[in-house]
């Protein structure tokens, strides 16, 4: 597919592309390009969302330091050129749609807390990732509990005994603790164009059929 993101218009061929591979409509694909000039023009009307126009959108601060954050403009960036692109926006997006399928849900997690990109979740990787939370949210807890939080955490997911998580065994743990995903899904990318009304108003207006990819 050709970058949507530089132009200034979304043509009807590009929505219903993204409408079929995702859970949105091509209505809610309007809205959510308008919110993503919206973003993408926070810093530097580039037609990109940058990695301080993210943390931007997601702290109000460009200049905060996060792990969180730098996981998911990661993983956000799937062609890893260092910004995202409208179509990487959308795809990502849908993974927290209240309809999409819980595997999906599941793999991205898991993504998330494989820092180290192994294809694995180690101890380390769940031992930064809490530092990282703690941090965020000022909490403080000494280094033993969070080492007893990690082993626990291997003692109820790692039932091969290897000392790391693979994706068969984050399935399953998930499959049986479906609350942790609770956080994979956003409620009201459902109602993307309630929510967005004028973006919608707007995009109508502005969409360009004739506009090829």
């Amino acid at each position: 597919m050709g970058c949507l993101c530089t132009k200034q218009r979304l043509g009807h061929e590009e929505a219903a592309i993204l409408a079929a591979q995702t859970c949105f409509d091509e209505t809610e694909i309007k809205a959510l390009y308008e919110l993503f000039k919206k973003l993408s023009s926070s810093l530097v009307a580039d037609g990109f969302i940058s990695k301080e126009a993210f943390q931007l959108g997601l702290f109000r601060n460009s200049k905060k330091q996060s792990l969180f954050a730098d996981r998911m403009f990661q993983l956000f960036d799937s062609n890893h050129n260092g910004v995202i692109e409208f179509s990487e926006f959308v795809l990502t997006l849908s993974i927290f749609h209240p309809d999409a399928p819980q595997s999906e849900k599941a793999a991205f997690a898991f993504q998330i807390y494989d820092i180290w990109q192994t294809g694995f979740i180690e101890h380390g990787e769940v031992k930064e990732m809490i530092w990282a939370l703690l941090d965020e949210s000022d909490l403080i807890l000494s280094d033993d509990i969070v080492d007893t939080i990690v082993d626990k955490t291997f003692e109820a997911v790692d039932s091969k005994r290897d000392g790391k998580i693979d994706q068969e065994e984050w399935k399953e743990f998930v499959a049986h603790n479906p609350s942790l995903l609770k956080n994979m899904t956003v409620p009201y990318l459902k109602e993307i164009t309630r929510a967005f009304p004028s973006f919608v108003q707007r995009s109508d207006t502005e969409i360009d059929t004739n506009n090829s990819i």
